[in-house]
């Protein structure tokens, strides 16, 4: 059986609504296809009668300072935000997280959309951009609305956009200031299985050597990705040092929801690793932080 019917490359925003509304369903978004498509193939997404490609449009390929802010388009692939100077600079974990996701082909066609369109847990992209306190740019025709990334996510694999009337079209970030900086980290299996034990991003502001504001993100640590608040509360206005990082991570551990699974690895295991992460994630972005 065909997988889809019709493919429709939308060349606007406008072009893209108007083929959601007016397609015969089911209908579907589709920009980089390295998740989607293979779902499909694989019986794990349910056939389409129409993919919308919705990677020529301009306004979702842009990468760039708009109004004091970094805009990401969200058909902007792993490989451009990797080598981008402007992310490695003001998002430097969104760079490194990127820069992790698949093999270069992979890099070269998965966009940032559609990682974090596909609401996974463990997203790499996703889980950095948490922990840079992105918000999300929803385009639909009664206008543009931004909301905080964690909203946008529903269930493991599910988020909360309407799918005949709503595009995920970009992300906005806060510029860099000085005293700021962020890393990513994560362990994989190392049989090659294309997914992560354990990750997490961190962003921080130091005031001297007190921590001013912090940000971490963990995944997988529950059904959709989320901050480790009760460490991030522990650590603000603390200098970073193994007893504050110590009990961080035993906070941390409060927040996650760790659980043994035989695609990733043992409860008991992840829960030491998110120590080793924590730990070496917060000494990157510290040293980010004071360049």
């Amino acid at each position: 059986m065909s997988l889809w019917q019709d493919y429709h490359i939308a060349r606007s925003t406008e072009d893209a609504l108007r083929t959601l509304r007016e397609a015969p369903k089911p209908v579907q978004i589709v920009s980089g296809g390295t998740d989607l498509l293979l779902d499909m193939r694989q019986g794990r997404h349910h056939p389409v009668h129409t993919l919308v490609d919705v990677n020529d449009i301009q306004e979702m390929r842009r990468l760039e300072v708009q109004d004091d802010e970094l805009f990401i388009g969200a058909s902007v692939p792993h490989r451009i935000i990797t080598e981008s100077p402007l992310v490695r600079h003001h998002a430097r974990a969104l760079a490194a997280a990127s820069g992790l996701i698949g093999g270069p082909q992979v890099r070269n066609t998965a966009t940032i959309g559609g990682n974090v369109a596909h609401a996974l847990p463990a997203a790499d992209g996703t889980i950095a951009l948490i922990a840079m306190g992105a918000r999300a740019e929803i385009t639909s025709s009664s206008g543009i609305r931004q909301i905080p990334l964690q909203d946008l996510f529903a269930a493991p694999g599910k988020n909360t956009l309407n799918p005949t009337e709503e595009i995920l079209t970009g992300f906005r970030l806060k510029l860099r200031s000085a005293g700021q900086g962020s890393a990513f980290n994560r362990i994989m299996r190392p049989q090659g299985v294309a997914i992560a034990i354990l990750n997490l991003a961190v962003w921080l502001e130091m005031d001297g050597d007190a921590v001013a504001d912090v940000r971490i993100a963990v995944g997988p640590a529950g059904p959709t990705p989320r901050r480790m608040t009760k460490a991030e509360t522990i650590l603000r206005g603390e200098t970073l040092n193994p007893s504050s990082i110590d009990a961080a991570y035993r906070a941390a551990l409060e927040d996650a929801s760790l659980r043994t699974s035989k695609h990733r690895a043992t409860r008991e295991y992840r829960q030491d690793m998110l120590g080793v992460l924590l730990e070496k994630t917060l000494g990157e972005a510290a040293e980010k932080a004071a360049e």
